[in-house]
């Protein structure tokens, strides 16, 4: 791997932040972000993306390189939750399978953030689809894992209503309507409407995205702990799984899409798994699936993986 690729994402700093997060966990420091400060942030950067996106989409034709990127996107949200459940089934019980199935199928918004810093940083351009690509890929991975479950329990059965319930669950998510809303008021938004707020979505964004990662620091570092009593497994398939995800997905996309900003996204897309909209999700679908296992998975091992060796790799095995 080129160093300087995996230096210049070590030394940026919103990844240092995170990192003190964690140190400040680990020391039983009383540093902690309030719940409210840290939920209007994380409402911000997701504003952020979504209406800077739009006003990229606003100027982008549309391509082959975008359709090819939504099928991509949506296929894996589809085919990860599949392969993996089997994976899964072999250790843990046919919950925790779909639960854990569901949360790598799906994505992780603040990667995704990330990731878009790390480009920027990197001076790599990305086209304004990929947050609606991001978006999109949150719904069929929570539909897969419940019909997986469905199809695989024998004296439980889910209603089509309450698959129906958990559809329109996933798909109001505030997160996914936040994201695809802003999307399409920055695509609707001439420059100079939005050069009124660029101040707001543009030059705080950073500082922004740094305090929420030392925020995500903090609770990352304080689940590690509860993850590795679970046991090998689950620690292996939270590291190896990602990383499998993202190469692959970096290598291969290289003969449909050209732009090396879209194929990082894609790959940190793919690697990434969710914290926030499938928990919230199997908590209605499967009240059996144990949540301190799936969420410290992704949010504890995967996500601090993606953002510090994830980015880099990927990016070298594009070039």
């Amino acid at each position: 791997m080129d160093l300087h690729l995996l230096t210049d994402n070590l030394s940026n700093p919103a990844l240092l932040f995170f990192i003190l997060g964690i140190f400040a966990s680990q020391v039983k420091s009383d540093l902690e972000i309030p719940k409210s400060s840290s939920k209007f942030i994380s409402l911000y950067l997701l504003f952020a993306i979504g209406f800077k996106g739009g006003q990229e989409l606003s100027h982008s034709e549309f391509t082959a390189d975008i359709y090819w990127a939504v099928f991509i996107g949506l296929a894996l949200s589809i085919l990860i939750p599949l392969y993996t459940f089997f994976i899964l089934r072999l250790k843990f019980s046919i919950e925790n399978a779909g639960a854990i199935a569901a949360a790598y199928g799906s994505v992780s918004a603040v990667t995704f953030v990330t990731a878009i810093s790390y480009l920027e940083m990197e001076g790599i351009p990305f086209g304004g689809h990929m947050v609606a690509v991001m978006a999109l890929m949150e719904a069929p991975s929570i539909i897969v894992g419940v019909l997986l479950m469905s199809l695989c329990s024998k004296g439980e059965e889910r209603s089509a209503s309450k698959i129906w319930g958990l559809v329109k669950h996933a798909v109001t998510n505030g997160s996914v309507v936040l994201i695809l809303g802003s999307l399409v008021i920055g695509y609707i938004a001439s420059d100079a409407q939005a050069a009124g707020i660029r101040p707001f979505t543009t030059d705080l964004f950073k500082g922004f995205l740094a305090v929420f990662l030392l925020d995500m620091g903090i609770t990352s570092g304080k689940k590690i702990g509860v993850l590795i009593k679970k046991g090998w497994f689950a620690l292996v398939f939270a590291i190896v799984v990602p990383l499998i995800n993202g190469c692959v997905v970096a290598l291969l996309s290289v003969y449909v899409i050209q732009e090396t900003g879209d194929r990082l996204l894609l790959a940190i897309l793919a690697a990434s798994a969710s914290y926030i909209a499938v928990p919230a999700a199997m908590r209605i679908a499967a009240p059996k699936a144990n949540p301190s296992l799936y969420l410290p998975m992704a949010l504890a091992i995967t996500f601090p993986l993606n953002i510090t060796i994830g980015l880099p790799l990927y990016l070298y095995l594009i070039h």
